[in-house]
């Protein structure tokens, strides 16, 4: 899995896990001893510095990975799917890709794979430097952004962290929809439920957040009355545009965690899906400054 020295940038939704909880799920296949070895040797590091089995991740920490073979694997086995994953830009230092609806952009909590994987199996990408710049949900379609050197992944993080990225997206939601132009400002707090599923809750003690929607028009998807947005991110919470719009009272169609799952079993087989697509990320160009934009066109089958 890992035949070359990894990092990975800890995002929220690893955020006060533990660092040996954490290697067990990224590093499928290795034996428990082997990982609390290669931490107690120090060959695992966090901001280049040595920690114990007990640390727990914050967010922006960055984790590096030694190499590790599994042997019962092949060395270079191309990971092969249906989904129609599209190349949209690419250079030296990044490479933005069309995530399709339903695939994951990295495996782990039964899932065995996702974008991630995919293209470090590709003979093209086996020995390049690749690491997501940001994530989207599973059930979300749209512009995903990888990094394939550490200078542009670190550039690229400080754009987001201070909101220098411009991300917007796509959305049907069930209802019209009246105001050309509405603040969403609901304050958001994720919690862990029992059976360990992550979900947000609008919190008068959670984390500000703020989207702007817009009305493009009204729409009719499987006889169901919706409202096509458009959704500018101006914080990036977990499962904000989602959250957001259920609480103002127009979910998203087809949302099977925050939606109106009555009307969402009236859509046809063909037309089910979470109707939620990233369709534009703008950014300054990490090696040259100049600013990027990177559009997906809108599929709603795929």
């Amino acid at each position: 899995m890992y035949n070359q020295v990894s990092f990975y940038t800890v995002d929220e939704n690893c955020e006060n896990q533990r660092i040996d909880n954490f290697l067990t799920k990224e590093l499928k296949g290795v034996p428990k001893s082997h990982i609390y070895k290669i931490i107690r040797q120090g060959e695992v590091r966090v901001n280049k510095k040595r920690i114990d089995n007990t640390y727990k991740l914050q967010v922006n920490d960055i984790i590096r990975i030694p190499p590790i073979n599994i042997a019962q694997k092949p060395e270079h086995q191309s990971i092969k799917t249906d989904k129609k994953i599209k190349i949209l830009y690419e250079d030296d230092y990044i490479l933005a890709v069309y995530k399709p609806n339903g695939m994951a952009v990295h495996g782990g909590s039964g899932v065995s794979f996702g974008i991630i994987e995919y293209f470090r199996s590709q003979e093209k990408y086996k020995d390049c430097f690749l690491e997501l710049v940001h994530r989207l949900d599973k059930e979300t379609s749209g512009v995903l952004l990888l990094a394939k050197k550490r200078s542009a992944l670190t550039n690229l993080h400080e754009q987001i962290r201070d909101g220098k990225c411009l991300k917007k997206y796509y959305a049907i939601v069930i209802g019209h929809w009246q105001n050309h132009k509405q603040n969403l400002t609901f304050p958001l707090k994720k919690v862990i439920l029992a059976t360990g599923e992550r979900k947000v809750f609008v919190d008068e003690q959670g984390q500000l957040s703020h989207t702007i929607i817009y009305l493009e028009k009204h729409v009719e998807i499987g006889n169901i009355h919706c409202s096509l947005l458009e959704a500018e991110l101006k914080t990036g919470r977990t499962h904000q545009i989602r959250v957001h719009l259920a609480h103002a009272g127009f979910p998203i169609l087809g949302d099977e965690k925050y939606g109106n799952f009555t009307l969402n079993k009236q859509l046809p087989n063909k037309e089910y899906r979470m109707y939620l697509h990233a369709h534009l990320f703008a950014f300054r160009h990490p090696n040259t400054g100049d600013i990027v934009e990177i559009k997906a066109e809108i599929d709603w089958g795929g």
